[in-house]
């Protein structure tokens, strides 16, 4: 029964509360009020007053105190329940199916479904429920098994970085077999093709409910170049009241290091489904890019990759003159500039001042003699990954450039003089271009009759000649010839750059062909006829959460595919590099709509938000208790039967349990300052405090039986009440959720970090995102780390001495083995000494480690001394469990001792060690 929120699991005991206006009556009949009598010799004691008095009848505040105590234990017999199941959820019974969407709108709330998958896992258990859970974005036969089974495998699932095709759904609706159960549809929110039909199978074969976030879903269509900005859309499932976004644009820095760039904020207006804006940069800027993000939004929908189509490539064209023997940087030819200017960034300068700058491509228009040092540069420069595009001339016909023997920086060897209508080699009439081979760049471009050549210089036969061969005339005559040098690349036109020995420049041919070979920016997507025959690698992949993981082993992809195919398990978002170029492939495309889940009206829909069960019964049968202590208390005041000694010792045991609390709290502080005791930060969360109370315990074991520090049971600390100062190294793992520190704590933790003091930050995030601002838990820390004094940090260098305090270290690896530790960067004037491995850093302790790495995992014990959580795999994993407890005796002798072994009386023992 159902009263309100709470909710009876007895309600026929309720029943017993009608019994309480007749308890009211006989209590108010007894004691039974006295008979009157007259008596003469009463008038004796008129004026007379006695001590002990007794009521003729009960108070009725008395009264009162003993209905709520009945009423009370009634009540809590009764078998409340504060925010009970819906009678869907506990009455079916049976087996149960639990669909999961499991796209990439759903990791936007994943962890939400993800704690109500598990309490509706725990409740099946409870009721012996067979369960089975089908995941449409990979669909497999439903395989009823133990709820705990399926709460054992919860970690592993995770949202994908793609949605359910029409093509899944109709698979997955084909598997379900003829058994009735119960379904619990947990959707993305979004609509889908072909969800009504195996909804439809669903509602055959039993009751279904489904749950949904009502939190919009916003995502972030690929940028595109406009007017030289690039311009950015957003998208939302549901208009609705303006609300406005923040774009995050990630790249690198001249450094190298992952940094956010730039922010630009978008607003959706009233009842519009679609934010754009124009984020202009410096073309320098916009070539660091590698993505875009919606802050706050965690799911690949949200993020968009960028590839060689955003930026703008830097192009030096460079061109001999008649007058002069030397090299010098005209203004570009007529043409290619024409050809370039819309899509790519003119250099200015001489070619030995333009090479510093690392252009992406250099034009040579009819240059023939290079000097040494030019030749030597621009050799340099394309074998690190640069593109030469030479055009031919009569400059170049009339020199011995590449003649006995192949230039480096000729793709092939030439023949002396040239081929001319009416000349020695002649032609009778131009010639025109022969359709281009499959393994030619420009395979799929159409020719046009138009396009005509009447002299060029000739290559001379070679037996690598035809391998170089791209584009050829119809007689067979090479025009284009390629050859790569190292990872770059030198391509030669047989012809010149203006319309003087053909018309190429003159046709839109001319533009394709500059674009196929990369010269300029290609904005659109390559078309299906370019990428037929071609094979792209993953490089980088996103997954469900919007997080870029290296590729790995992934297999090549079909040209074709990136074109036609959809989204999948064998085509997933990320970065591909095919032949030239490097191609995103976004979860969102340029034509992507949202449109909000529509569910029949047959149909409840629930949220994500599900209370959890209070039972009140135990509260209200202790507070029934209490109130009948103070019955009974207060009969024996009534009666004056209460004795100021008993009301002493009632008093005493009220007041016992602030006085044992304070003895908590003064045992506690008594124990970290007559011993070693390492500590870690509380958070709030029983689950993850409790795993760093086990991972200081299972480091502290370790220290006892390696080292001659003997530390005794580590203690959680409140920031806002314990004294830091008696703890040499705190623990402090980052959640998202945990509440920030007040001003107070944050004087106690700045004080704490300059007087020796030691913070070991943990994101616990190294297998998601690394350590940085791009996860919940790296934001977190920044805003946690704001107000303290830290001082500037640096990834832990090879030589510190963190990696031979005890033991001689250079990883540092937890339950994941990230890299990414951070520690108090060396002063710039620490040198290393002559004859010594590493730099003279003093006495100097880093105030804080910060990582990602989720130490206390790998260290933590139970009290039989067994791990408690999984690190890697077999071997190798119980290694790198080893290496993290090394790590933590590292950590622990750095913060007793100092940086004493970057003293040199320490060298000849570590040289040693080092096998030097």
């Amino acid at each position: 029964m159902m009263l309100g929120p709470i909710g009876f699991t007895a309600p026929w005991l309720l029943l017993a509360l009608a019994a309480l206006p007749i308890l009211w009556i006989l209590l108010r009949a007894v004691p039974p009020a006295p008979i009157r009598r007259r008596f003469p010799g009463v008038a004796l004691l008129l004026g007379l007053s006695d001590d002990d008095t007794v009521t003729d009848r009960t108070p009725w505040w008395l009264l009162l105190l003993r209905m709520l105590a009945v009423a009370a234990l009634i009540v809590g017999l009764a078998g409340p329940v504060l925010n009970p199941r819906a009678d869907g959820e506990t009455v079916a019974t049976g087996p149960l199916l639990i669909v999961l969407d499991g796209s990439w709108a759903a990791a936007r709330d994943w962890p939400a479904q993800e704690a109500l998958l598990d309490s509706m896992l725990a409740e099946a258990g409870r009721e012996t429920r067979p369960v089975a859970i089908l995941r449409l974005t990979e669909p497999e036969a439903p395989n009823f098994q133990a709820a705990e089974t399926w709460r054992s495998r919860l970690s592993g699932l995770a949202p994908a970085p793609w949605q359910a095709t029409p093509g899944a759904m109709a698979e997955a609706a084909a598997m379900l077999g003829d058994e009735d159960f119960e379904t619990r549809w947990f959707s993305d929110g979004l609509a889908r093709d072909g969800r009504e039909r195996l909804l439809s199978e669903l509602q055959s074969r039993g009751p279904v409910t489904v749950f949904e976030s009502p939190a919009p879903v916003i995502a972030l269509a690929p940028a595109t170049i406009n007017d030289g900005a690039v311009q950015l859309t957003a998208t939302r499932a549901r208009s609705g009241t303006p609300r406005e976004v923040t774009i995050e644009a990630h790249g690198r820095d001249p450094s190298g290091t992952p940094r956010m760039l730039a922010t630009m904020p978008l607003t959706f207006e009233a009842d519009a489904t679609t934010a754009t804006g124009d984020l202009s940069l410096p073309a320098e800027l916009r070539a660091r890019l590698t993505r875009f993000e919606i802050a706050g939004q965690r799911h690949a929908g949200a993020v968009t990759l960028t590839d060689d189509s955003l930026r703008r490539r830097e192009v030096a064209l460079i061109a001999g003159r008649e007058d002069r023997e030397g090299l010098e940087l005209l203004s570009p030819l007529h043409y290619l500039e024409q050809a370039l200017i819309p899509s790519a960034d003119i250099l200015d300068g001489a070619l030995i001042d333009v090479l510093p700058a690392n252009p992406d491509v250099i034009v040579l228009a009819d240059v023939a003699t290079l000097s040494g040092a030019e030749q030597s540069e621009l050799l340099e420069w394309a074998e690190n990954g640069g593109l030469l595009l030479r055009f031919a001339g009569p400059r170049l016909a009339a020199s011995d450039v590449s003649r006995d023997e192949e230039a480096p920086l000729m793709p092939v060897r030439l023949r002396a003089g040239g081929r001319t209508v009416g000349g020695a080699m002649s032609w009778g009439e131009p010639k025109s271009l022969a359709p281009f081979p499959e393994e030619s760049p420009f395979f799929g471009l159409e020719l046009s009759d138009d396009v005509t050549v009447s002299a060029q210089v000739m290559a001379q036969p070679d037996p690598t000649l035809a391998s170089r061969v791209i584009a050829q005339l119809t007689d067979g005559t090479p025009l284009v010839t390629r050859k790569r040098i190292g990872a770059g690349q030198v391509v030669l036109f047989h012809v010149t750059a203006n319309a003087e020995w053909s018309t190429l420049p003159l046709s839109g041919l001319f533009v394709q062909m500059l674009e196929r070979l990369a010269v300029s920016s290609a904005v659109a997507l390559p078309d299906l006829s370019e990428m037929q025959g071609t094979t792209w690698q993953p490089v980088e992949v996103l997954d469900g959460f919007g997080t870029l993981n290296d590729a790995g082993t992934l297999p090549g992809v079909d040209g074709e595919k990136l074109i036609t195919d959809q989204i999948g398990p064998n085509l997933r978002p990320g970065l591909y590099e095919g032949p030239d170029r490097r191609l995103a492939l976004n979860v969102i495309k340029e034509d992507t709509t949202l449109s909000p889940a529509a569910w029949p009206a047959n149909v409840p829909v629930k949220g994500l938000a599900r209370p959890p069960e209070a039972p009140l019964g135990g509260w209200l049968l202790a507070a029934a208790l209490v109130l009948l202590v103070a019955d009974i208390i207060a009969s024996l005041a009534l009666s004056g039967r209460l004795l100021p000694a008993r009301a002493a010792l009632i008093l005493a045991a009220l007041m016992a349990m602030p006085h044992h609390a304070d003895a908590q709290e003064s045992d506690k502080a008594l124990a970290a300052a007559s011993e070693v005791v390492l500590a870690h930060v509380l958070t709030g969360d029983s689950q993850l405090d409790n795993a760093a109370h086990a991972g200081l315990r299972g480091l502290g074991e370790t220290l006892y039986f390696r080292t001659s520090v003997e530390p005794s049971e580590p203690i959680g600390v409140n920031l806002e009440e314990d004294d830091l100062a008696l703890y040499p190294l705190l623990y402090w793992p980052v959640t998202p959720d945990q509440p920030i520190p007040t001003a107070e704590a944050y004087v106690k933790l700045n004080e704490y970090l300059r007087t020796g003091g030691m913070i070991l930050f943990d994101t616990r995030d190294a297998n998601v995102a690394g350590f940085g601002a791009s996860s919940p838990n790296g934001q977190k820390l920044q805003r946690l780390a704001r107000p303290l004094d830290i001082p500037p940090l640096e990834p832990i260098p090879e030589d510190h001495v963190l990696t031979r305090t005890f033991y001689l270290l250079q990883d540092f690896p937890g339950r994941f083995s990230g890299r990414g530790v951070w520690v108090e960067a060396a002063p710039a004037d620490a040198e290393k000494v002559e004859g010594m491995p590493f730099r003279n850093l003093n006495d100097n302790v880093t105030p804080v480690v910060i990582g990602g790495n989720d130490w206390a995992a790998a260290w933590a014990m139970d009290e039989m001394g067994n791990p408690m959580f999984p690190v890697g795999r077999g071997y190798a994993g119980e290694r790198q469990r080893e290496l993290a407890y090394r790590f933590g005796v590292n950590l622990v002798m750095h913060v007793l001792t100092g940086n004493y072994k970057s003293d040199q009386v320490h060298v000849p023992a570590l040289l040693d060690r080092l096998g030097q």
